[in-house]
C-alpha cells in the first residue's frame, strides 16, 4: 500500500508486524539493527568557531554564537522554478525563518545549474531566509528503482562548490532526501558516512543535514541506532540530522520518545518534514510534534507551501497565501505554529541586538469590494524607524485572532468568506527583523447575500476497497451565463477523508470538505458541466453526502 506524499510521490509504508516489533524493541532500547546510541553519548566540539551555522553541544548555533531554531516549510522549486520569488516572499511574510528547497541533481530529474541554485540562496537572503538546499533524486533508493544514490548526491554538492562557498551563515545543505526505502534500511549507514566524508575531503565547511531512511520515517530505528557512528564520522561535528513524520508517527509517545533519544544524547536533530492531514495509513499527531519542538527548541519544516499531487498536504491552494488551506492554517497560525514561534536568524541583523524597535499600529481599516466571500480591506500604512516589509491581516472571533491574509502594501483581499455573515478584522504591521507593531482598530464587515445559482451536483463512488475508495463530482451549471471560479462545499459523515483529488483541490475540516478548481474546471459554461475526481480513505461506512453548496447557494442533488 503506497500514499502519495508529495510532487516526487514519496511513499510511506505502512508499519508490518516486524516493524512494529522492531518500533517496539527500539522504545525498549533493543534496536535490532544494533544497540541504540547510549544516552551519555556527546557531540563531538567544533576543532575552531565554525564561520557560519554549525552544531555545538547538540545545538544548532549560528556562526555569532547564538542558537538557531528552524521554523519554516519546504518548497518544490525543482518541478515549479517560476513560483519561487513569490513564494519566498509569501513564506516569509507568513512568518517562517527558513525553508526546505527541492533541488535536482539530473539523475532523476533535470539538474538545477550552478547559476540556478545561485539565484536560489540569492532570493532566501533577499526574504531573510534561512535556505536548507535537498537533492531529491535520492528518494526511496533501494525501493525506488528511479532513485539516485548519495554518492551521486555528493558530487552534485561538490560540483557546485563554487556558488556554495561563502554562504556558510546561510545556507544548510541536506544530502539526499530520503535516501533510503523500507528494502534493507540497514544498508543506509555506509553511504550516508561515506557522502559525509566526501563532502568533507571536498572542503565544503557548511552545516550538513543527514535524511533517516524508511522514506525519511526511521520506522525500524536505524538512524536511531546508527546516530552516534554517522556522527563521529563528520571531522568538524558540523552535522544535523533530520526525521521525517508523517503517519508512522500518530501517537505522542512515538514522537516523545524519538526527539528525547537524540537531544538526551547531545546529537543534534530537526524535523525535516512531517505533515498534519490523515491519510490511508493513520493521522499523524502533528500538535505533539510541534509541541514537542518548541519544549526541547527543535527545528521543523513543514510539507509543503504548494504544489504536491496530493493537494491535501498543500499549506497554500495554488500557491496563494491567501488561501491557507486548513493544514496550513494550522502550521502557520496555531498552537506552536511558524507565526508564533519563529525568530529570525540574527545574521540578517548583524551581530548585535539588530532593530529590536516596532513599527506604529496601522490606521483603521475600512471594507470595499464586499461580496458574498470576500472583502477588500484598505488602511493607513504604518511607520518604522528601518521599515514597514509587510502587514497581517488577521480575522476575530470569540477573543481569538486567524490570519487570513498578508500583504506587502496597504490593502489586502479577504476571500473565502461565508455569506450573509459578519466578520472582525484587525490589521498588524511587520518590520524586516520581525518585530510586529501594537494591532489596528477593528472594523465589521458584513458579507451580502449569495447570488442564486442554478447548479446541480451529481456524486457517485466509482470504485471501493477495503479502507478506500473513488468518487466523482460532476457539477452542472443550469444557468444561462457561465460560472467564473466557484468553490465546492459538502460534508462526510463517516469518517471519509479525500487524500488525492484531480480536476480541484480539496481541503478538508474533519468531515467538512471545500473543493476549489484546477486551472481547467474553473469555468462551469452555461448548460454545462465539469467534473472531479478524487481517491478517499473510509471506514466500514461509506455514506454518500446529500447537501451540495456553490458559491454559498445550495446545489440541486442529481
Amino acid at each position: 500500500m503506497r500514499t502519495t506524499r508529495s510532487t516526487t510521490r514519496s511513499t510511506t509504508r505502512k508499519r508490518s508486524l516486524p516493524g512494529l516489533l522492531t518500533v517496539l524493541a527500539t522504545l525498549l532500547g533493543l534496536v535490532l539493527t544494533g544497540a541504540a546510541f547510549p544516552v551519555s553519548a556527546q557531540a563531538r566540539p567544533s576543532g575552531v568557531l565554525a564561520t557560519g551555522l554549525h552544531i555545538s553541544g547538540g545545538r544548532l548555533l549560528e556562526g555569532n554564537g547564538n542558537d538557531f531554531v528552524m521554523r519554516g516549510v519546504n518548497a518544490a522549486h525543482t518541478w515549479y522554478p517560476g513560483r519561487t520569488k513569490q513564494s519566498l516572499a509569501d513564506i516569509k511574510a507568513l512568518g517562517a525563518n527558513t525553508v526546505r528547497v527541492v533541488l535536482a541533481d539530473g539523475h532523476r530529474w533535470s539538474a538545477n545549474s550552478a547559476a540556478d541554485v545561485a539565484d536560489v540562496i540569492a532570493q532566501c537572503k533577499a526574504n531573510r531566509l534561512i535556505c536548507v538546499l535537498e537533492v531529491h533524486d535520492t528518494t526511496g533508493y533501494g525501493e525506488d528503482s528511479a532513485a539516485g544514490t548519495l554518492d551521486e548526491a555528493a558530487d552534485y554538492w561538490i560540483g557546485l562548490k563554487d556558488v556554495l562557498a561563502g554562504q556558510e551563515n546561510y545556507i544548510a545543505i541536506n544530502i539526499g532526501n530520503e535516501p533510503w526505502g523500507n528494502t534493507n534500511p540497514a544498508g543506509w549507514t555506509d553511504p550516508t558516512i561515506a557522502a559525509v566524508k566526501k563532502l568533507r575531503d571536498a572542503g565544503l565547511e557548511h552545516l550538513l543535514m543527514v535524511d533517516a531512511p524508511n522514506w525519511g520515517q526511521d520506522w525500524q530505528g536505524v538512524m536511531r541506532a546508527n546516530a552516534k557512528s554517522v556522527y563521529a564520522a563528520d571531522p568538524t561535528g558540523n552535522l544535523i540530522f533530520s526525521i521525517h513524520m508523517y503517519s508512522v508517527f500518530d501517537t505522542a509517545a512515538e514522537i516523545t520518545d524519538y526527539l528525547n533519544a537524540f537531544v538526551d544524547a547531545k546529537l543534534p536533530i530537526l524535523i525535516g518534514e512531517f505533515g498534519g492531514p490523515a491519510d490511508q495509513y493513520g493521522d499523524p499527531d502533528e500538535g505533539t510534534m510541534m509541541a514537542t519542538a518548541q519544549q526541547l527548541k527543535l527545528g521543523y519544516l513543514a510539507w509543503s507551501w504548494s504544489g504536491n499531487t496530493d493537494p491535501i498536504l498543500d499549506l497554500a491552494i495554488n500557491f496563494d497565501p491567501t488561501q491557507l488551506s486548513s493544514w496550513g492554517q494550522r502550521a502557520f497560525n496555531g498552537a506552536n505554529g511558524i507565526a508564533q514561534t519563529a525568530k529570525e536568524a540574527t545574521v540578517y541583523a548583524g551581530s548585535g541586538s539588530g532593530d529590536t524597535q516596532a513599527p506604529s499600529a496601522p490606521g483603521a481599516p475600512s471594507a470595499s469590494s464586499v461580496t458574498a466571500t470576500s472583502a477588500t480591506l484598505t488602511w493607513t500604512a504604518a511607520t518604522d524607524n528601518v521599515g514597514v516589509t509587510g502587514y497581517d491581516v488577521v480575522r476575530i472571533a470569540d477573543g481569538a485572532e486567524t490570519r487570513v491574509a498578508t500583504a506587502t502594501g496597504n490593502s489586502a483581499t479577504v476571500t473565502g468568506l461565508t455569506a450573509e455573515t459578519t466578520y472582525t478584522f484587525a490589521v498588524y504591521a511587520r518590520d524586516a527583523a520581525g518585530n510586529r507593531s501594537a494591532r489596528s482598530v477593528t472594523v465589521n464587515v458584513t458579507t451580502s447575500k449569495a447570488p442564486a445559482l442554478s447548479c446541480s451536483v451529481g456524486y457517485r463512488v466509482v470504485g471501493e476497497w477495503p479502507g478506500g475508495f473513488q468518487g466523482e463530482l460532476t457539477i452542472g451549471n443550469g444557468g444561462t451565463a457561465a460560472i467564473n471560479g466557484w468553490t465546492l462545499g459538502f460534508s462526510f459523515t463517516d469518517g471519509q477523508s479525500i487524500t488525492n483529488m484531480w480536476g480541484g483541490t480539496a481541503a478538508q475540516d474533519g468531515g467538512t470538505v471545500k473543493v476549489t478548481p484546477a486551472s481547467y474546471t474553473t469555468t462551469i459554461p452555461a448548460a454545462g458541466a465539469v467534473t472531479v475526481g478524487f481517491i478517499a480513505s473510509k471506514g466500514a461506512s461509506n455514506t454518500a453526502p446529500t447537501a451540495f453548496t456553490l458559491n454559498g447557494s445550495a446545489c440541486k442533488a442529481s
